[in-house]
């Protein structure tokens, strides 16, 4: 089964008019997400096939869009931001029709839908678990086979983001607040040495 990743921007902007040399000033915080994507696919010398990542983009101008990148057929990604800013830029970009999702390259599919709809989506098969220090330590969790992991970016997740996870399980990878793309990059490695 697919390493399935949900992280809401919460002010990450939706258009692609923005500078690639000013990631973190002129986006909302992109270069967060940026990272996410690096930390949900990279490997040494490779990409993570049974990953899939969605990117949730609350900012402005026109809230929301979703971006999705799926590891099977993901390529052109390198492990620096300004090129991994450059396939979101694109995607953002591309023509799409009202929440019909649309291929910008090879691997990323970019559409209008919003976090409630996509949460709705994954919750008909899938279990969410929400990554947050206050939760069961991981290595004393049982993470069920069919989970979805989602997280905020710089922002923890809204009540109203909690409330449409309907009772999600909640993990901890540690006792401190992490940065996102650290997170993903800890939840693969545990995902990866427990067998997941």
């Amino acid at each position: 089964m697919k390493r399935l990743f949900l992280v809401v921007g919460h002010k990450v902007r939706t258009d692609g008019r923005f500078s690639l040399n000013d990631l973190s000033g002129s986006t909302g915080r992109l270069d967060i997400l940026l990272r996410v994507i690096n930390s949900a696919f990279l490997l040494s010398n490779g990409i993570r096939r049974d990953a899939e990542l969605f990117l949730v983009l609350k900012g402005e101008p026109e809230p929301p869009v979703t971006i999705r990148l799926e590891g099977e057929s993901l390529k052109y990604l390198n492990p620096d931001e300004r090129s991994t800013g450059a396939l979101i830029r694109q995607a953002l970009l591309t023509e799409r029709e009202d929440e019909k999702e649309a291929r910008s390259t090879p691997g990323i599919f970019v559409s209008e839908r919003g976090y409630e709809e996509i949460v709705m989506e994954l919750r008909k098969d899938r279990v969410p678990v929400h990554l947050h220090e206050n939760g069961m330590p991981i290595r004393e969790a049982e993470i069920p086979e069919n989970a979805f992991f989602v997280l905020g970016d710089k922002y923890d997740l809204t009540s109203e983001e909690l409330e449409a996870l309907g009772e999600p399980f909640t993990i901890s990878l540690g006792p401190l607040p992490l940065h996102t793309d650290h997170c993903v990059t800890i939840l693969n490695n545990e995902l990866d040495v427990q067998g997941f």
